[in-house]
């Protein structure tokens, strides 16, 4: 049992020490421990970062579907194998070049996007099959482009709240983040 005065010095030394500890590098702290970064921004950043792997493997499915004259559920799915390989992948390389092995990193990918990636594939593929003609617009129809922007807006609409759980929880992009010296 700790007196008040012994409290106190504790108290004392621990505001001493993090005072005289080195603080460069660290950025800026927030109450959340997220140097210098907002919990809505980390959000942000891991859905924008999830969306570009989504959106290159969405347009080059849609792409390759229509360009093949591939039924609608053909098509969707290529698209979704291809989002989730994009995704993954560029999760995955800046893991690889931190040091990590092929296997360790992608488990982390796996753990840390998967939810993610889910989230947005099937919120962008229910909007395109929503918006009437989109799925069989041609790549030079402005149909296809918008449907895709208006999906993509969604989608990301969609997986930012489950990004911004995921990480409230040190789950989700949480994981790759510690990586790319985001916590210490």
């Amino acid at each position: 049992m700790h007196t008040d005065g012994t409290r106190e010095h504790h108290a004392d030394h621990n505001d001493m020490h993090h005072e005289n500890h080195d603080h460069s590098g660290h950025g800026m702290h927030d109450p959340n421990g997220h140097d210098g970064m907002s919990l809505n921004k980390m959000a942000a950043s891991a859905t924008l970062h999830c969306l570009t792997g989504c959106a290159i493997g969405e347009v080059a499915g849609l792409i390759v579907g229509t360009v093949l004259g591939w039924s609608a559920l053909q098509t969707i799915v290529l698209a979704v194998v291809l989002a989730f390989f994009f995704g993954f992948t560029l999760s995955t390389l800046p893991l690889k070049k931190a040091g990590l092995g092929f296997f360790a990193a992608l488990s982390i990918v796996f753990a840390a996007d998967t939810l993610s990636i889910a989230t947005m594939e099937v919120v962008d593929n229910v909007v395109v099959a929503a918006i009437p003609g989109a799925m069989s617009a041609g790549i030079v129809d402005p149909l296809f482009w918008i449907s895709m922007a208006i999906a993509l807006l969604a989608a990301y609409a969609a997986a930012y709240p489950v990004n911004r759980y995921l990480l409230t929880k040190g789950k989700g992009h949480a994981l790759v983040m510690k990586y790319h010296g985001h916590e210490h």
